[in-house]
């Protein structure tokens, strides 16, 4: 067998990064992030973001796939990327005229917890089933994923009680600056040819207003922007996440730059991602009655109401 890579196809981020649903959480963790000011000040001070932003998008996917599902040198050789990129770069704040490293670890931890939270919620919201000590072990696994772009693991919050105090700390430093208005502005309309602006309106504007819905409720207070009940949300996460996963997987993970169907090929068939395998995998992390048989013996779904 090759090399399982970093977190392996028994972990629980091996089956939830290859649902769909993970775009919907990738835009979500977009919002989040830019209403740390120093962190996306960082980017919009260092990037194209508004001509660029599709590409950002999708090496920051690439990134997540590469991590994921490629080898523990693939793995390793992005982090060292990424830690040598942000390692060059710096922003200054208008206000005092401070000058800091983008890498600062306050801005990574912010970067990751928003990420990460983001992939759980809309998952879980979105009817990707976990048990609340799968939910732990995920959120565990990703001080993996913290190390690689610089951060200490220790200092890395490793279940939902940490995630949660983490998040109640650093409130007070979030807020809607220029940038994150930016943000919102590119995320509700990004740059289409004129004849993809149709599309535009009924497509995308709808992912990106559910991601931005799927956002706490004092992110919608910062932006200032209302948001239907969270109760609403989840069943408009809920049906959205039923529509995507009527799509083969298959078809799906034929879509660049392929990370799933290349891991399979690397190390078999039984390495395939699938929501019910955490069951198995994980059936001493479950809740009581949580692990299940069906009366035909076969593993009992995983798709069913979210924790």
């Amino acid at each position: 067998m090759g090399d399982p890579g970093l977190f392996t196809p028994n972990s629980v981020t091996w089956q939830m990064h290859a649902d769909p649903m993970m775009w919907v959480a990738g835009i979500r963790a977009l919002y989040l992030q830019a209403l740390h000011p120093r962190a996306v000040r960082g980017v919009m001070q260092n990037s194209d973001f508004r001509h660029d932003a599709w590409g950002r998008l999708l090496r920051t996917a690439n990134f997540v796939g590469t991590i994921t599902y490629g080898t523990t040198e693939a793995a390793e050789k992005a982090g060292a990327r990424v830690r040598k990129i942000h390692s060059m770069l710096s922003a200054t704040d208008p206000d005092t005229g401070e000058r800091y490293g983008v890498d600062e670890p306050e801005l990574l931890l912010w970067v990751h917890c928003a990420e990460i939270d983001s992939y759980l919620q809309v998952g879980r919201r979105s009817g990707f089933r976990l048990t609340d000590a799968e939910a732990d072990r995920y959120i565990a696994e990703h001080r993996a994923s913290a190390r690689l772009v610089g951060l200490d693991p220790e200092t890395v919050p490793a279940n939902r009680a940490q995630l949660a105090a983490y998040f109640e700390l650093v409130r007070p430093e979030l807020a809607c600056g220029p940038e994150a208005r930016a943000v919102d502005d590119f995320l509700l309309h990004p740059p289409t040819h004129p004849l993809l602006v149709p599309a535009r309106e009924v497509l995308w504007r709808r992912v990106a207003n559910l991601a931005y819905a799927a956002l706490p409720p004092y992110a919608h207070e910062l932006y200032g922007r209302p948001a239907p009940e969270p109760a609403t949300v989840t069943r408009q996460l809920r049906a959205t996440g039923t529509l995507l996963r009527c799509i083969p997987a298959r078809l799906r993970w034929q879509l660049p730059p392929k990370h799933i169907l290349r891991a399979m090929a690397r190390l078999g068939p039984g390495s395939r991602p699938a929501p019910y395998k955490l069951g198995r995998q994980l059936a001493i992390l479950d809740e009581p009655g949580e692990v299940g048989r069906t009366s035909t013996g076969g593993e009992r779904g995983r798709w069913g109401t979210a924790g």
